[in-house]
């Protein structure tokens, strides 16, 4: 098992992480490509490589060589940094794997100096707010979006 970071030449395969990730998230909350198209369920290769040329940062979680996992880090100032698309496998859940990926993101992020992570989520999400809860985070406001069928919770996570 290990944590390393991610290239370009890995979008297909974190494309890949994320879409199949959040497919019971969106069968969940009735999310589909024409009321959300943007939702990661929906996620390709063509977005990850977006994501990195926007400076995004990827990490991918392996087992055995084979990725399961990969959150992104993407920093907007000197204090906040954000934890983006944070997804495992489904069969690779419950192994504390997403918690070692975000416990992963509060280290580089304190390495590059910020104050703050950030994080958004389905405010409905129950499940995945106390799971954020658990792991230290607190809510920041939700705020309803236009774009969206759902509103979006903001959590932050003091370094």
């Amino acid at each position: 098992m290990s944590i390393s970071s991610a290239i370009i030449e890995n979008a297909q395969t974190i494309a890949k992480i994320i879409s199949l990730s959040n497919e019971d998230v969106a069968r969940k909350f009735g999310i589909n490509k024409e009321n959300n198209p943007k939702h990661p369920s929906f996620y390709d290769e063509n977005w990850v490589i977006s994501d990195f040329e926007r400076g995004e940062e990827y990490f991918l979680y392996k087992v055995n060589g084979e990725a399961v996992g990969c959150v992104a880090f993407e920093q907007s100032n000197a204090e906040i940094g954000y934890l983006n698309r944070l997804s495992v496998l489904p069969s690779y859940r419950k192994k504390g794997i997403g918690k070692k990926l975000t416990e992963y993101v509060f280290k580089y992020g304190k390495s590059k100096g910020i104050s703050e992570i950030s994080i958004g989520i389905i405010a409905k999400h129950s499940v995945l707010k106390n799971w954020y809860k658990k792991l230290g985070f607190t809510e920041n406001g939700i705020k309803e979006f236009p774009h969206l069928p759902f509103d979006v919770l903001f959590m932050k996570y003091k370094l």
